[in-house]
């Protein structure tokens, strides 16, 4: 029966993030199977087998039904695919309904900013409060849009001047070297727990990620109007948040020229080839030299 093995793919989960998502898609599956208009054999009687196109079809349909974007559907069919896959491996079954059921992705609003918005935002007048999220965001970019995880968890620079880690969503090592404007942020809100006192005023990355992406769609032009005082803004990028300083780091180093391969180096991709000594310092390299062109050209315009 599938539901109970679903479960015990959820507990083998380590990322806490992967596991809220299959739980999310464990719950989805049970309303629908819950639900009056679902005809087929209910939770406790679910068999792999059961899992067939027209059921995969009807769900579909039913999440659309319930107004899931289509996003959100993929990712559904995505943990149901990985459960199956799992199944199989583990020869509990040989059936498998996505040969002929395709995920398909829609398409994402642009998240990256143009190079002259972006300069506006590195230097517009912020309120007191917003310097500090306004500066994580410039760290992030500088470090070749490192996600908000993983700059949250940074520890230490090395002697040569890098920070390494193990990248939360691919568990690839990663190294990037520290440019002077990204050390002076980063000099500016040293950490006592972990390098940045991110780590020091909020419990996990989730928190700081929150708050963070709720003041940078706060930056704009700012009046106070009333006797009262009330604050009025209206918003440069309603809809900034944290992401666009990858999206947009990516986007400027393919328009000065970097190449496709450099710039999924850069951000963390996979390589395609052997963990060898070798190939990372050369990776390394050309990282070093990609980030640094990029930010001579969003910050000085050469």
């Amino acid at each position: 029966k599938i539901m109970p093995f679903f479960r015990r793919i959820i507990d083998r989960k380590k990322n806490e993030g992967y596991k809220a998502s299959f739980n999310y898609t464990y719950s989805s599956i049970e309303t629908y199977l819950e639900n009056s208009i679902y005809q087929g054999p209910k939770m406790e009687n679910l068999k792999f087998d059961d899992i067939t196109l027209k059921w995969l079809y009807d769900f579909d349909n039913w999440l659309c039904e319930e107004g899931m974007s289509q996003n959100t559907r993929n990712i559904h069919f995505k943990n149901i695919r990985t459960v199956i896959n799992a199944a199989i491996d583990e020869e509990l079954t040989s059936n498998y309904p996505f040969r002929r059921f395709k995920i398909r992705q829609a398409a994402t609003r642009k998240r990256s900013l143009p190079v002259e918005d972006l300069r506006k935002l590195f230097t517009c007048d912020v309120e007191p409060y917003q310097e500090f999220y306004r500066d994580m965001f410039k760290l992030i970019f500088m470090l070749c849009g490192i996600n908000a995880i993983d700059l949250y968890n940074l520890t230490e620079i090395t002697n040569e001047g890098r920070v390494e880690y193990s990248r939360a969503k691919t568990h690839r090592l990663y190294s990037i070297k520290v440019e002077p404007e990204a050390m002076e942020i980063i000099n500016k809100y040293r950490g006592k727990m972990k390098l940045l006192c991110i780590a020091d005023r909020w419990n996990s990355h989730r928190d700081f990620t929150k708050f963070i992406n709720i003041s940078l769609k706060k930056i704009g032009d700012l009046k106070i109007v009333g006797r009262g005082g009330k604050k009025e803004i209206t918003p440069y990028w309603p809809e900034l948040s944290t992401y666009w300083a990858r999206h947009s780091w990516a986007t400027i180093a393919r328009k000065i020229g970097i190449s496709k391969d450099d710039i999924a180096l850069a951000l963390g991709h996979s390589t395609g080839h052997d963990i060898t000594d070798i190939y990372i310092n050369e990776d390394n390299e050309k990282i070093d030299i990609a980030n640094r062109r990029v930010l001579d050209f969003v910050l000085y315009d050469k």
